[in-house]
């Protein structure tokens, strides 16, 4: 079966297999009226999960279930609790309606963040309606086969950050909410992947133990198991430029699609 879903806040392809990939970040549209509002710099939308739908167009091919939101995390984060918890207390991160840039700069010009009212408005515009999809479907899934792996792609600069972490980050960065998030087997048979090969180094729950997405729906118990891979672009695109480099990501996705793969096993 194949359903797709488009709304202006996402776009849902319903798959056949027991896999969601969820692309929460991949956003860039800002409205004109909210970039006024931006300094110069965050109206690139820079911190944007750049063009991860297309490094994981491929999932497709396996069955998969994709969702994909249209607008940027600066308008609000899908992958934060609506409450704005911290998701990882005495470390920097930004919020559910981002103040600061990955670099620690400002996103909004003096005066013009959102008050509690406005970052409200966004959760119930933009936030509630990709969850109330994203469970739906994870409900689906779950009821047509007994199980679902929901898979977190994400994305990031994968150096000169000091803001968010020291150093370079590893090439890959898999999360698994320190192993609560999916069953011992399916982290295993990941880091099988991730160890049989040499062309890139990876690391498990490190800084990036997965976010919000991954800790709610992440229930093992109830057959749904959720896991997150945080990627540095430098491995598929230009960080300066954020263009797209295909031979780069062709070898990528030969990866990406065997630890797809392995969630299916």
């Amino acid at each position: 079966m194949n359903l797709p879903h488009d709304s202006d806040i996402f776009t849902l392809h319903r798959g056949t297999a027991p896999l969601l990939v969820s692309l929460p970040h991949d956003g860039s549209h800002i409205p004109d009226e909210l970039a006024a509002r931006m300094v110069p710099s965050a109206r690139r939308a820079p911190d944007t999960d750049w063009h991860v739908s297309v490094l994981y167009d491929f999932a497709r091919e396996l069955g998969a279930s994709v969702i994909v939101p249209r607008h940027s995390r600066y308008v609000v984060d899908l992958n934060r609790p609506p409450d704005d918890t911290s998701l990882y207390p005495g470390q920097n991160t930004t919020g559910l309606c981002p103040a600061v840039q990955f670099t620690g700069a400002a996103v909004y010009l003096d005066g013009q963040a959102p008050d509690e009212a406005e970052v409200a408005q966004r959760v119930e515009r933009y936030w509630r309606p990709y969850h109330d999809a994203l469970a739906g479907e994870i409900e689906r899934i779950r009821s047509q086969h007994g199980r679902v792996v929901l898979w977190e792609g994400h994305s990031i600069r994968g150096s000169d950050l000091p803001f968010l972490f020291e150093g370079r980050l590893p090439d890959l960065n898999l999360g698994t909410s320190s192993g609560a998030s999916c069953s011992p087997a399916l982290q295993q048979r990941l880091e099988a992947v991730l160890s049989g090969q040499i062309d890139y180094d990876h690391v498990v729950n490190g800084r990036f133990k997965g976010g919000y997405i991954t800790r709610h729906y992440g229930q093992p118990a109830r057959g749904v198991e959720a896991v997150q891979l945080e990627i540095s672009q430098r491995n598929y695109m230009d960080e300066d430029t954020f263009a797209y480099e295909s031979g780069k990501a062709t070898v990528l996705q030969a990866l990406l699609r065997r630890l797809l793969a392995a969630t299916l096993a």
